[in-house]
């Protein structure tokens, strides 16, 4: 892309009040082929999804709910895999700029494996790629992000059955469940997300591996401790924070609320053992 450096850019970090940042997980590609990668913590994690921000005062937003998220969520369109066209390398290199968060960028886009260079230089942690945008080649575009040092997700569209992911669980750092359709935010929460966000828990849980499940569409206060009932790690809000007009205080109750979901009773206990009484913290 014009404009963007091509050469390794150094990443500064803006010293955090509170609680440190999250420990770097590996970076070497040959421990993410094998399947190495940090543990998942507690479920409930909230990602602030940029999309909705009011990008004239961006650094002041991030700045109002770093204190209460777990990383920025980056959606970047192309105009092709879905109509709209948002942003790109530049804006994550702002961003990195002015947050020590783990910066996700959310990849709906044609041919995504282009572009993973430039989004490693402008110091993207994670990103994350359709299933359907690549059917032919997922695990060959896993490995090109690994290359990169990149963390890796795959996204599944409402309509794709998630049983797509499952073959690439163990070189994964999270799966991405819409719960809505691609391409816009504040859309309505699709209700059959729930199964599938059960479906890919229970499949991680099955396996023995710590992998993210997020959720990511239509999640507010009342749809998100349901998603951390059924699997959810990880909950991408845009229009529940910023499009409050407070953002920090709709950061806060998300985070809230999210803590305080129950998780389902022996949903995700393993094939081979009877149902247990809770499902076992991820750890």
């Amino acid at each position: 892309m014009s404009g963007v450096r091509t050469g390794r850019r150094s990443r500064p970090r803006r010293p955090r009040s509170g609680p440190p940042a999250l420990a770097a997980p590996p970076r070497d590609r040959r421990d993410v082929l094998r399947g190495v990668r940090p543990a998942v913590s507690s479920p409930g994690k909230v990602a602030a999804s940029i999309l909705a921000a009011d990008f004239a005062h961006l650094a002041a937003q991030v700045a109002a709910v770093e204190p209460f998220v777990d990383l920025l969520h980056i959606d970047a369109m192309d105009g092709h895999f879905v109509r709209p066209l948002t942003v790109g390398p530049i804006v994550v290199a702002a961003l990195r700029t002015v947050t020590s968060l783990p910066l996700h960028c959310h990849l709906q886009v044609e041919r995504p494996a282009r572009l993973f260079e430039a989004f490693a230089e402008a110091g993207a942690d994670i990103v994350s790629v359709h299933v359907e945008s690549v059917p032919d080649t997922i695990a060959a575009t896993i490995a090109a992000a690994a290359e990169r040092g990149l963390r890796v997700g795959l996204a599944v569209s409402p309509e794709t059955a998630v049983e797509a992911v499952v073959p690439h669980l163990e070189a994964l750092d999270r799966v991405v469940v819409m719960s809505v359709h691609p391409g816009y935010g504040g859309q309505a929460f699709i209700e059959t997300a729930l199964a599938r966000i059960e479906a890919v828990r229970t499949a991680i849980e099955r396996r023995g591996l710590h992998v993210e499940v997020e959720v990511d569409g239509g999640v507010d206060a009342v749809t998100g401790p349901r998603c951390v009932a059924a699997g959810a790690t990880v909950l991408a809000a845009g229009t529940a924070i910023f499009g409050t007009g407070d953002p920090a205080g709709g950061a806060r109750r998300l985070a809230g609320a999210a803590a305080s979901a129950e998780v389902d009773v022996g949903v995700f206990a393993p094939a081979e053992a009877a149902p247990t009484t809770a499902r076992p913290n991820p750890s």
